[in-house]
């Protein structure tokens, strides 16, 4: 996941980031990740490990990362980073400002790091200062919900106007994607809705692809 350089033009399509359900093993996700990694150009995979013992997490995300680092794409863990080189991972992906001054002095320069439920601009701002990867605009959370539509798109111009370190918006629908698009988001994530059923994953991702193209058919 690279920086775009500032005032670039064209302006590259934005590429998926896609977000794992809770997962203890794999078995029971491989044929919904296989169809989604063949669907598409996909620049990253966030896996959420639900709350298990650490090896049975290990064990996880290495089963996992064959198949993500095969198709050339970043495998990165939700909130532990202490699992990172065990697992073999990319990365992590931190929530909170908090959160992610504590993990990146032991990720970088080695690893990905990403961050997420930045509630402020400042709070954006002071991760990028310190080095993030990524920033992410629109995830849920489970004390505030999912901020208004509006309020990411204004998030994410902002920042793509002001900053080359790329920002990631979080898409809860396939509706959502166009206008995080347009709004400037470098990688477009998408998670529960697009693994409710493993029969329509490889054409949700191809709906989601032609919006994709809609930064590069603006310019």
């Amino acid at each position: 996941m690279t920086s775009r350089p500032k005032q670039a033009a064209p302006r590259p399509a934005p590429r998926l980031y896609l977000v794992t359900p809770q997962l203890a093993e794999p078995s029971g996700f491989t044929r919904q990740l296989t169809a989604a990694l063949d669907a598409s150009d996909v620049a990253a995979l966030l896996l959420q490990l639900a709350k298990v013992d650490e090896r049975t997490l290990i064990n996880c995300a290495k089963a996992l990362a064959t198949s993500v680092q095969g198709k050339d794409a970043a495998l990165l863990l939700d909130g532990r980073p202490d699992l990172v080189a065990r697992a073999g991972a990319d990365g992590a992906h931190l929530t909170g400002l908090s959160a992610f001054t504590k993990a990146i002095g032991d990720l970088k320069p080695e690893r990905i790091v990403g961050a997420g439920g930045l509630i402020t601009r400042h709070d954006a701002m002071l991760a990028a200062e310190q080095g993030a990867d990524y920033v992410m605009f629109g995830e849920p959370s489970v004390e505030r919900g999912r901020p208004a539509l509006a309020a990411i798109e204004e998030r994410i111009a902002w920042w793509a106007e002001v900053f080359e370190i790329p920002c990631v918006g979080y898409a809860a629908s396939v509706e959502d994607v166009a206008p995080l698009v347009t709004a400037g988001a470098d990688f477009i994530a998408v998670g529960d809705f697009l693994w409710r059923d493993p029969d329509k994953i490889a054409a949700t991702i191809s709906e989601i692809s032609r919006y994709l193209r809609v930064a590069e058919s603006t310019q």
